[in-house]
């Protein structure tokens, strides 16, 4: 049986291999490993890479968000808009700082935070009060908005953006799956707000031999105020002018991703070959009423972190293609205004109705660059097979 994992890391590093060990043995022979010279010349290459201004390496995308919240001065009172519909670390970071998540559906076609959703929060259950933009039922501060570039295709940032300015927000962009993503004329994820969030887990497009993650920005005070708040709130060394926390990246993660960085586009160019690829195939079939592929928005680069499709019957669709050799991933199961730790905010069931229908009808298949073309005719031959 052919067998086509969900990703394989092992392909990947087989054909990086010799660059990479070279430079993990440059680091054990310097002995640097906290903030070294790797860790700067990566962060100037994403911020380049990203069409920002500076870059700032932490250690996890989980620490990114949370230091963005952090240095933008957000805590309890506040409040901030962002998608339910994403991974935990988005609203758990919100939750962390003491400020309270408030989730607005999603466009049922990219999976990513609905303009029109979020216009009508802000327009109707919102209003000034004390010079502040007030959340009517909670009295909260409405301070911030998180959009979240799902899946590697960036959010409707033009009229979130126009949003943002009209009521004074400060925009966090969570761009853990969106590295290298362009909006519409070429502008990257992580450029349009204060701070851009991204994520180097393992299984990212781009991925480190365990956590990290980067902050960008584009103005120079609040690049330094992330840089100080992740070595503790602490310059120069020792004398702390505010409570940061440990969020800094190590040089072996920075030298591995340096190289890795070198590949990426190659890389996403594969994953999008693979993507356009099963976009023809399921329409050959004639699956195109049985499953809805994903919607790469005419003008934007996606960069497929995942390739996500919505099928009515999922979870029998996923243990047929188990079965068969063929691994798949739910992104995400149950939609964030549901979980349990999150009942405090009062949301219930058919509040967002189409986060919650995307929660039961959505499946990643098989998207890496190094798929062979046995297995992805495998994976729509599999999927033809079920609907038959």
């Amino acid at each position: 049986m052919i067998q086509v994992p969900l990703l394989d890391l092992k392909a990947q590093y087989a054909a990086i291999r010799d660059e990479v060990m070279p430079l993990i043995e440059d680091v054990c022979a310097r002995q640097q490993f906290i903030l070294g010279e790797h860790v700067r010349e990566l962060e100037a290459e994403l911020a380049a890479y990203s069409r920002c201004a500076f870059g700032i390496g932490v250690s996890s995308g989980t620490d990114a968000l949370l230091l963005a919240l952090m240095a933008l001065g957000l805590g309890p009172g506040d409040e901030v808009v962002t998608s339910p519909f994403t991974f935990f670390a988005t609203a758990g970071a919100i939750a962390r700082v003491g400020a309270r998540p408030v989730f607005c559906d999603i466009d049922p076609a990219t999976f990513n935070l609905s303009p029109a959703a979020v216009r009508d929060f802000l327009e109707r259950r919102c209003e000034r009060r004390d010079g502040l933009l007030r959340n009517r039922i909670t009295g909260g501060r409405v301070a911030a908005l998180m959009p979240v570039h799902l899946y590697g295709q960036c959010a409707d940032m033009g009229p979130l953006m126009e949003l943002a300015r009209a009521h004074g927000l400060r925009v966090i962009e969570d761009a853990a799956q969106a590295i290298g993503s362009e909006h519409l004329h070429g502008a990257r994820a992580g450029s349009f707000g204060d701070v851009g969030c991204f994520s180097f887990f393992p299984s990212k497009n781009l991925g480190a031999f365990g956590d990290a993650g980067l902050c960008t920005a584009n103005d120079a005070d609040l690049a330094e105020h992330l840089r100080i708040l992740r070595v503790h709130g602490g310059k120069p060394k020792y004398y702390h002018g505010f409570i940061g926390g440990n969020f800094r990246i190590d040089e072996l993660q920075a030298a591995v991703l340096r190289v890795k960085l070198k590949h990426l586009d190659a890389w996403t160019e594969g994953r999008r070959r693979n993507a356009a690829w099963y976009d023809r195939a399921f329409a050959a079939a004639g699956l195109a009423g049985r499953l809805v592929p994903p919607r790469a928005v005419p003008g934007y680069r996606h960069i497929y972190n995942q390739y996500v499709i919505r099928v009515p019957r999922r979870d029998a669709l996923r243990a047929f293609l188990a079965e068969r050799g063929i691994g798949t991933e739910i992104y995400y199961p149950v939609p964030l205004h549901l979980q349990e730790c999150f009942a405090y905010l009062g949301y219930r069931v058919g509040d967002l109705p189409e986060s919650e229908r995307a929660a039961a009808e959505s499946l990643a298949l098989p998207v890496y660059p190094e798929l062979e073309a046995a297995q992805l005719e495998h994976v729509v031959a599999t999927i033809a097979a079920f609907h038959a």
